[in-house]
């Protein structure tokens, strides 16, 4: 995948898998006896699931991104 396809994603895809989410997650207040009687923890887990997700890619990058730093300067050194 080049670089063009990774932004059309990123701009194009992540903005509709939001609107997806919330669709689905005002779908299920709407219709769960059991999140309409929890508002707390269904909020608590609304908010959870794409924190998770992003803190996971997140850090995922960053690891990826320290371990190059890493192997470029023990190239450098050698």
């Amino acid at each position: 995948m080049d670089g063009d396809t990774k932004f059309a994603l990123l701009v194009i895809g992540l903005p509709l898998a939001g609107l997806v989410y919330c669709g689905l997650m005002i779908a299920l207040m709407a219709n769960s006896p059991l999140v309409r009687e929890h508002p707390v923890a269904g909020g608590a887990c609304f908010l959870l699931i794409p924190f998770v997700i992003g803190a996971s890619i997140w850090i995922k990058a960053s690891a990826k991104a320290y371990s190059q730093q890493a192997d470029n300067s023990i190239s450098n050194k050698n």
